[in-house]
């Protein structure tokens, strides 16, 4: 990890709820595709998310992209581990692999 002082923001985010989700936007109006895609996903599936706007915050929209080594927005994290991005948790979702994985870390759909 660097210095970057936004990684210390996102590292607490990642820690303080089960299920966070960095995206554009929030869950009511996502400002992009991807983001409303991998909101529809969690809504869909009832696990309760944290979300983090990263449009607003350019240190952040960056910082989150090198705390996780991964070059797109929205970014999933279970438990303080990165899952993935959109492409992947849909295709986990579409395999059944995404409600096991919460199921495996003990989170409750309601």
């Amino acid at each position: 990890m660097t210095d970057n002082p936004a990684h210390a923001v996102i590292d607490k985010a990642v820690k303080a709820d089960d299920v966070v989700l960095f995206m554009k936007g929030n869950p009511n109006f996502p400002q992009c595709g991807f983001s409303a895609t991998v909101v529809d996903i969690l809504t869909h599936l009832g696990v309760p998310f944290k979300t983090y706007d990263v449009l607003p915050d350019p240190d952040l929209r960056e910082g989150i992209k090198e705390f996780s080594d991964w070059p797109t927005i929205p970014q999933l994290y279970v438990k303080g581990e990165f899952i993935g991005g959109c492409d992947i948790i849909r295709e986990m979702f579409s395999d059944g692999e995404l409600e096991t994985l919460f199921d495996e870390k003990g989170i409750k759909a309601s």
